[in-house]
């Protein structure tokens, strides 16, 4: 029987992970020579296109050495921030990661948060440094900055070159000989843990598991602990890397279940299957494992169908996309303006670009997308608590005792040079104190706590610009801390226009406001009297914007004759023009309105 050894990689966007699955599939023979391309466990176009992992994807490898047979299950996991908790599942499927840093970037923020994931895990850590062919570079600093974060000898490091192959079968050798095989034990009931799943219109929901006690065969009846469903699944069987069917998947084991469960609340990530036979014999004797904790999404944006008979097409879309992404939130959401529509919530700005931009071209959707926002949370005078997710949760200020925003623990790994530029960046963001330790000679790190609204504008392209593309971060959710809030309502000629309502600190309230009223000028159209656009804070207007009349002249038809004819028609034209303004009868078309929310 093939030993089992259970691994995923843990890399910086950029830093080989793909290519070095690439090398694994090759030396495995995974995949035909004729049909192997780059990224080849990146099915999705768009990670494709952005040379970026966004989905995590198992696979089956198969490999015989010194006369023994080996499984390895990898797992290729996403790099960036917004999909740690992609990583997060897969760590809690397997029993070893590799830690992969490129020699000419040196280590980043982001893969010490996700290594400190693994190492909480439990999870027997093998670190190489990649791209050591480059001609820039610096191999022996970096061994050194992975042996300080790892407490071992930089000789412990291995030296690879994903895109040459170099050492990768001594890689493959060290993976064999330190992550220990999983325990077997084929002969319990059924206990398998689904940490992925995808939507199948004939198979139903397909349930990636890693089966923890039994086995399961194609066509037994499953039964869900959490959702308390039962099916009959269609099929089981492996990643290799497609799905691959297979008489029966077992203990210790990486593989899918197809439940022909087709309602996609009913097998969540997290969820424990188990056989309903097993389950009609022993039922409350088989414990459920333990799932995933559930995570809270940062960031915030009104999503809308721009045609307003795709409503049930967008909600439909939105939950196969939920089956697929577990950190994805969305409720229903009304404005007068808009329609029907969906306040989603994401792990990151990142994150957001990848799920809207799937919905429009897995789907076929055309969206209004909101700009960005966080959570906000309100002390009433009453000793109650009031979570604010957009304006129109806002509560009346006199009920109000104090706000609250949401702040994140943030890392940035930058070299000596560019401290001063960067420390300065982030004071400037409103950040607490920072704390400096050095990586080595050169390279350091700054830990701060930092307003989550701060990091979800334009604070890693600052960056990024200061450091000239050095510099990185990460961060994570530290709580909510007490800020000084206001809502900032918006008035055209005199009506407020709750769908255009913002949510800001007092002490940008009023630069925001009128820079959000100078768009708006720029969007609507010119009427037939002059429309004023005001911001205002309880009762106080902070900021005005006039957008001019266009002119029509009246008297065009008139050829000559006697001035009164003319006078009588200009008089005529400002007392209706009067009446028109008295009623409110603004002509402003919704695409406006669009453009002013729209996410810039």
């Amino acid at each position: 029987m093939a030993e089992i050894r259970n691994f995923v990689i843990i890399s910086h966007i950029d830093h080989g992970k793909s290519t070095l699955a690439d090398r694994f599939l090759e030396l495995t023979n995974a995949v035909p020579k004729e049909k192997m391309h780059p990224q080849y466990l990146d099915m999705m176009d768009l990670e494709q296109e952005k040379g970026i992992t966004i989905k995590m994807q198992p696979c089956r490898l198969k490999l015989k050495k010194d006369d023994k047979d080996f499984i390895l299950n990898l797992v290729d996991t996403p790099g960036h921030i917004d999909f740690s908790y992609e990583v997060s599942r897969a760590l809690a499927a397997v029993e070893g990661a590799v830690l992969l840093v490129d020699a000419t970037q040196g280590i980043q923020a982001q893969t010490i948060y996700n290594l400190e994931l693994a190492q909480k895990q439990g999870l027997v850590v093998i670190p190489a440094v990649n791209k050591i062919d480059s001609p820039q570079a610096q191999t022996k600093e970096t061994k050194e900055q992975i042996a300080k974060v790892l407490n071992i000898f930089p000789d412990e490091v291995l030296e690879i070159s994903a895109k040459n192959g170099t050492n990768i079968d001594k890689l493959i050798d060290l993976i064999i000989e330190k992550i220990p095989a999983p325990r077997v034990e084929q002969n319990k009931p059924l206990k398998c843990l689904v940490f992925d799943s995808k939507f199948d219109s004939f198979k139903g929901i397909i349930a990636y598991v890693r089966v923890f006690e039994g086995k399961i065969e194609t066509g037994e009846e499953i039964y869900c602990f959490v959702s308390q469903t039962r099916g009959k699944n269609k099929e089981v069987g492996y990643f290799e890397p497609e799905l691959k069917k297979y008489p029966e998947i077992v203990s210790g084991d990486i593989g899918y279940i197809a439940t022909g469960i087709k309602e996609t609340e009913k097998v969540r990530v997290g969820e424990t299957i188990t056989s309903l036979k097993d389950f009609k014999l022993q039922g409350n004797k088989i414990q459920p494992l333990e799932g995933y904790k559930e995570i809270s999404p940062f960031v915030f944006l009104s999503i809308y169908p721009d045609d307003s008979n795709d409503f049930d097409l967008l909600k439909s879309s939105l939950e196969q996309l939920k089956l697929n992404d577990a950190s994805l939130f969305f409720q229903l959401e009304k404005k007068p303006i808009l329609g029907r529509g969906f306040l989603c919530g994401f792990l990151g700005l990142l994150h957001a670009e990848i799920i809207t931009e799937r919905l429009r071209r897995e789907f076929g959707l055309e969206l209004v997308v909101s700009a960005p926002s966080v959570v906000y949370k309100a002390e009433l005078k009453n000793g109650k608590e009031k979570i604010i997710y957009s304006s129109v949760d806002w509560p009346d200020p006199a009920t109000v005792n104090k706000t609250f925003e949401p702040n994140v623990f943030l890392e940035v790994i930058t070299t000596a040079q560019y401290l001063n530029r960067i420390s300065e960046l982030i004071k400037q963001k409103g950040a607490g104190a920072i704390e400096t330790k050095f990586l080595d000679q050169t390279r350091l790190i700054l830990k701060t706590e930092i307003p989550l609204r701060e990091i979800i504008t334009d604070f890693y392209e600052k960056l990024k610009s200061l450091s000239q593309g050095f510099a990185s971060m990460g961060y994570q959710l530290s709580g909510y801390k007490e800020s000084d809030l206001v809502k900032v309502d918006i008035l055209i000629n005199g009506k407020e226009e709750p769908s255009l309502a913002m949510i800001l600190p007092t002490n940008k309230a009023e630069k925001e406001g009128r820079r959000f009223l100078l768009k708006l000028k720029n969007v609507i159209p010119a009427q037939i009297f002059s429309v004023a656009l005001q911001a205002k804070i309880s009762g106080k207007i902070i900021a005005r914007e006039n957008i001019s009349t266009f002119g029509r002249d009246v008297t065009a038809p008139l050829y000559g004759g006697d001035y009164t004819r003319k006078r009588k028609l200009l008089e005529k034209q400002k007392k209706n023009k009067a009446k028109i303004k008295e009623k409110g009868q603004i002509k402003i078309p919704a695409r406006a309105f669009l453009e002013a929310i729209r996410n810039e």
